[in-house]
């Protein structure tokens, strides 16, 4: 055998080899978790507004049924077992952990944290 006889690599990566895999997988991160996280944040948002326009719904049902003033207010309690599929009358959770006011007739329905919107900005018929 010759002193020149070409050596041949174990299996294995290099240093060089795993640190540019991590910092591909770095950027791909970067990039991908804010994007998860708006869209998450998005999601909790339209479901907080289904929530409201179901009140609101809910609110005008009992008011024609009730024939309630401007100023009637309902409570949870009638609007959520006749008008709201729920349980143990209560009205929808919110996702994000607010509350929802209910307010009285001539208001709509609001949530204690907001969407960046106000209530008068919420198209409740579904045409945005």
């Amino acid at each position: 055998m010759s002193r020149f006889a070409i050596k041949r690599r174990k299996g294995g990566f290099t240093l060089i080899e795993i640190m540019i895999v991590v910092l591909i997988i770095g950027i791909l991160l970067a990039i991908a978790i804010p994007n998860f996280l708006r869209a998450r944040e998005s999601s909790r948002a339209k479901s907080c507004q289904g929530n409201l326009r179901q009140i609101e719904t809910a609110k005008e049902q009992w008011a024609m049924d009730t024939k309630a003033a401007s100023t009637g207010v309902p409570d949870a309690a009638a609007l959520v077992p006749e008008y709201i599929k729920g349980k143990d009358d209560t009205l929808p959770d919110c996702p994000s952990k607010g509350t929802y006011e209910i307010g009285n007739m001539s208001t709509r329905p609001s949530c204690s944290l907001g969407t960046g919107k106000t209530p008068a900005d919420y198209d409740y018929h579904g045409l945005q």
